[in-house]
């Protein structure tokens, strides 16, 4: 294959994402039938960020995955994976989610950081944690663009790592917030829970969520900016989001984050 029919498949499958993920239609998993290496699908990913971009959205904040060791295992690999988070994403504390916007979404209690300065990803300096200036209770909504959510590495890397919807908590300063590292989490659905778990399952401690990142945005061409939200990885499994329910995730010590679902049917 040329270099000219390369980039040709690999703009042709970010569109197919992209009527996937704007249709609210699943497709069928692209390495099915186009092998895609690592850098290829993290080509695909710029170019479907490019697409909503280009639609209006902005840019705010990058996501982690396979940040638990149970995942990672479950999926084979041995390094998390990096995406990027919109304006079309976000949502406000309490806010609504348009379920009919989803194909089969998941949703994940985390662990935000806000950048208060920007992060040179070719500077290994051990300091990351100066350039922090908020720490958040935060729910993550994933919703694979692949039919049965299932998907290769390459796949979920090509499709935004499943991004598809976030919603923040309160804004604690990190230096009042305390040490994080095994702060419990729980996770509810109109009132119930649904699963417990502690921010040590994020990389052990969510802070290596920063340096995790840099080394991703070094390799896979990210830049981490004053202003970007880091979404350090779930502390809990993801559950199924139900429509019309009320969703609540809490942190320990951090607080508490909410949202609703809308009552519409999705389209899975």
């Amino acid at each position: 294959m040329t270099a000219t029919d390369q980039t040709a498949t690999l703009a042709s499958i970010a569109e197919t994402l992209h009527q996937a993920q704007a249709g609210a239609t699943a497709v069928a998993q692209i390495t099915a039938t186009t092998p895609l290496t690592l850098a290829d699908a993290y080509a695909v990913q710029h170019l479907l960020v490019q697409r909503r971009t280009t639609g209006g959205e902005r840019l705010t904040g990058v996501k982690l995955g396979f940040t638990s060791r149970a995942k990672a295992q479950q999926m084979g690999v041995n390094d998390v994976i990096i995406g990027s988070l919109t304006t079309g994403m976000a949502a406000a504390d309490g806010d609504e989610l348009d379920h009919a916007a989803y194909i089969h979404p998941r949703i994940e209690p985390e662990v935000a950081f806000l950048l208060g300065q920007d992060i040179d990803v070719q500077d290994d300096a051990p300091d990351l944690l100066g350039a922090v200036t908020g720490v958040a209770p935060a729910l993550e909504v994933i919703d694979s663009r692949y039919r049965d959510f299932k998907f290769t590495l390459a796949d979920v890397v090509a499709d935004n790592t499943s991004a598809a919807g976030y919603v923040l908590g309160p804004w604690s300063d990190p230096g009042r917030a305390g040490d994080i590292a095994n702060r419990g989490v729980r996770l509810e659905v109109d009132g119930a829970v649904v699963s417990t778990g502690s921010t040590a399952a994020i990389l052990g401690h969510p802070l290596r969520a920063l340096a995790a990142a840099r080394r991703m945005a070094r390799l896979h061409g990210f830049e981490l900016r004053a202003g970007t939200v880091l979404l350090a990885g779930a502390a809990t499994e993801a559950v199924p989001l139900p429509s019309g329910s009320v969703i609540e995730a809490t942190v320990a010590g951090l607080g508490r984050v909410a949202a609703r679902a809308s009552s519409r049917a999705s389209n899975d």
